[in-house]
């Protein structure tokens, strides 16, 4: 008997967005295992913090925050193969992944090397993009809306195009992007349209119009969503956000 492999999505970052499922999961395994940089603490840990327990065994995995390429298929191939001790031994593994595990999530690397060699299960996770809809207070599309979700590193001339494309548009990994994305959000003409969401369901989040943001850069956990379609949001949108601003 082998010890079963969890792939447990955690939401954008506050623990109580951690669904009833992966917390009982979590809670019952006697490993754990977290991306983490090579500086600083592990964001996903910090999530479930306050969750864990002395008696479970965590193993970081740990993930080089850099703009280069490295080479993470090695990195991957080898925190699997870590896992895989573990799972030999039969002990139960909660693989912690920020958001949702499948939606550009890590834990699907490790996914791909162990899932056809051992028990596994995937528990879905609160995504970013949902949370950021939420906070905003208007939703992401509606009827037959074109949600697309655009990566900010793609080409202007992709995101143009992807962007006239689509009744709403999700744009992620902008931060240092975020200059070049706004200023080709305003030459598409829906700059008073997008909305800026930034470390969302944290302490520290930001909620406003694209509009009123004063900087030239925006942090890894932040996003720009776009709506164009032909349903009218709440009309005090605007003011809401602005006042939540200056509060």
């Amino acid at each position: 008997m082998t010890g079963t492999l969890y792939g447990l999505g955690l939401g954008p970052g506050d623990p109580e967005l951690l669904t009833l499922k992966a917390h009982r999961i979590l809670k019952s395994c006697p490993v754990v295992a977290y991306p983490a940089p090579d500086t600083g603490p592990s964001f996903a840990r910090q999530i479930v913090a306050p969750y864990l327990t002395a008696a479970q065994l965590e193993v970081p995995i740990i993930v080089p925050m850099r703009v280069e390429r490295f080479p993470a298929q090695e990195i991957y191939s080898q925190a699997a193969e870590v896992l895989a001790r573990h799972l030999d031994a039969g002990a139960d593994v909660a693989v912690l992944c920020e958001g949702d595990p499948f939606f550009y999530g890590s834990f699907m690397y490790l996914f791909e090397r162990l899932a056809d060699r051992y028990p596994t299960e995937v528990v879905p996770g609160v995504s970013s993009m949902m949370a950021a809809a939420a906070g905003l207070g208007r939703p992401l599309a509606a009827r037959n809306d074109v949600l697309t979700v655009l990566p900010g590193p793609l080409d202007d001339a992709i995101l143009a195009d992807r962007i006239a494309a689509s009744g709403a548009v999700a744009i992620i990994k902008i931060g240092r992007h975020f200059s070049r994305i706004r200023s080709l959000i305003a030459d598409l003409g829906l700059t008073a349209q997008a909305g800026y969401v930034e470390r969302v369901s944290l302490a520290e989040q930001r909620l406003m119009p694209l509009a009123e943001v004063a900087e030239d850069v925006a942090p890894y956990f932040s996003m720009i969503l776009i709506y164009k379609g032909a349903e009218t949001w709440h009309p005090a949108l605007a003011s809401r956000l602005g006042a939540e601003q200056g509060a």
